[in-house]
């Protein structure tokens, strides 16, 4: 906070920051693992924040769990069993559920108490956290994935930056056991940072995705959230290409209702600019483009 507590203030990497304006604080507690705030502000509605740090804001929150889950979502032919680490708001659980098939979503939150602060603070969000296909885990991700005899078709990582109790979720050793829990066609999607301010934990995240995938790709989102504007999630798989494998009439077919996502931005997001299929040359794989 500054001034008068009336703007919320995130420095990322100590050289850039952003603001937005305060009506009022929500909520503020401290668990564990973190400092945890949700704000009433004036232009972007409530936001989360975790150790200082913008997580969503309702404004435009619908993009980054729009893109999070119906990528993988509509690649995967036939998703029933989704894992979601982190995400304890329940954004992208609540994605997930549009689509009909689903079985079971286990959602395995480190901090109960961002899970509790936004069932009551951010029901948008939170509400799909009770459905009755929604297991909610209150557990180290690293650990679960670790221990789980379960299968999934989908494992969604939706963390924080590599700090803290998230920064395991970067390591080789946890991306080797997702692989082990994912059934054949099984797709992996992570939070993969800002390409302009994070470049030197993009690359090594990859790198430590690399080995245990054989396809491995790159998509990016627009966010008023974040500093800097444009992020990016990683997408891999042993099998499936994220645009090859992509049927574009089956989104138009299904009836979801998104606001940001549709079978043109999901195409488009593959769609690298130069600087960054340059820097990552090495790492990631071309997308398979059909015309």
């Amino acid at each position: 906070m500054s001034g008068f507590n009336l703007w919320a203030i995130e420095v990322h990497n100590g050289i850039v920051s952003l603001g937005f304006k305060v009506e009022k604080t929500l909520f503020t507690g401290q668990s564990r693992f973190q400092k945890v705030d949700i704000l009433k502000t004036t232009e972007h509605g409530i936001v989360l924040m975790n150790d200082g740090l913008f997580m969503l804001s309702e404004k435009d929150e619908f993009v980054y769990h729009e893109m999070i889950a119906h990528v993988p979502m509509f690649v995967h032919p036939c998703p029933k069993k989704v894992l979601v680490i982190g995400g304890g708001d329940g954004g992208a659980v609540r994605e997930i559920l549009k689509h009909p098939q689903i079985e079971k979503v286990v959602l395995v939150e480190i901090d109960e108490l961002v899970v509790n602060a936004c069932r009551k603070y951010m029901p948008f969000v939170s509400y799909a956290l009770d459905d009755p296909k929604v297991q909610v885990v209150i557990d180290d991700g690293v650990k679960y994935v670790a221990k789980t005899k379960e299968k999934f078709d989908v494992v969604i990582v939706d963390s924080t930056d590599p700090i803290g109790p998230s920064k395991p979720l970067f390591d080789k050793s946890f991306y080797k056991n997702v692989a082990g829990l994912l059934c054949p066609d099984g797709i992996l999607v992570t939070q993969a940072e800002s390409p302009f301010y994070d470049s030197h934990i993009q690359g090594p995240m990859l790198m430590n995705q690399r080995q245990f995938f054989k396809k491995l790709h790159l998509y990016l989102y627009t966010t008023i959230t974040y500093p800097g504007g444009l992020w990016a999630f990683s997408f891999a798989s042993d099998r499936l290409c994220p645009v090859g494998d992509f049927d574009p009439e089956r989104v138009d077919a299904s009836n979801i209702s998104t606001r940001y996502y549709n079978s043109r931005m999901h195409m488009a997001a593959f769609a690298l600019p130069n600087f960054l299929s340059e820097q990552l040359a090495k790492v990631i794989d071309p997308v398979a483009y059909r015309f």
